[in-house]
């Protein structure tokens, strides 16, 4: 492989041409992935406008709104990382109301926000229809690997060390639940699209080499 550095705001724009690349009739199920410190919401809220400029219509999904109920969440405590890795996001929900409508013949009608886990109650949001062409936006953590109907995968990665370095200590127990992510799903193999952002403010881009 080949890594390559590029700016933060040029690397938005390869991403975006990317994207804007694909057939224009269709959707575009975008996922972007990766660990907290990534901040992967970030990164695909900074993409809307690129691709807006492109001529693509944006819808934004965050899956932390599509995280499960806190009985179900908790039920074997607060800090189980096997349970963070296996059971928080509430995929079903997610391929139902978000991913499958966006499938060739689908009805392009969504939901964008299922539950809120902060008053761990369902969401207001309202359904809304994407347009053809228009790019749904799906930013989150621990995605891959899920059977997550998508087109386009980007995978903000982190070596061990970096990550439980930018990761604040009383979110340490999560760490075994990325090293679990890393060693059964391989994001960096998965994923068509792999930045690496040890350092945040000087990303790199993995090229494969095959």
């Amino acid at each position: 492989m080949r890594i390559r550095a590029v700016s933060p705001d040029l690397l938005v724009e390869e991403i975006a041409d990317s994207i804007a690349a694909r057939p224009a009739d269709s959707w575009t199920r975008v996922l972007v992935d990766g660990a907290p410190p990534t901040t992967p919401a970030e990164w695909a809220d900074a993409l809307a406008a690129p691709l807006r400029a492109r001529g693509r219509a944006v819808v934004r999904v965050r899956a932390e709104d599509y995280l499960r109920p806190a009985s179900l969440r908790f039920e074997r405590g607060r800090t189980d990382p096997d349970v963070l890795y296996e059971d928080w996001l509430d995929d079903r929900g997610l391929i139902r109301e978000v991913l499958e409508p966006l499938d060739p013949g689908g009805t392009g009608r969504i939901l964008p926000a299922l539950w809120n886990a902060e008053t761990d109650r369902a969401h207001r949001a309202d359904y809304l229809v994407v347009p053809p062409g228009g790019v749904l936006l799906l930013s989150g953590s621990l995605l891959l690997g899920r059977w997550l109907p998508v087109d386009l995968a980007v995978h903000l990665s982190l070596s061990p060390a970096a990550l439980a370095r930018q990761t604040p200590e009383e979110e340490h127990w999560m760490l075994p639940a990325y090293d679990r992510y890393d060693a059964e799903v391989e994001p960096s193999e998965v994923a068509e699209i792999v930045v690496r952002l040890d350092n945040p403010r000087h990303p790199a881009v993995v090229e494969s080499t095959r």
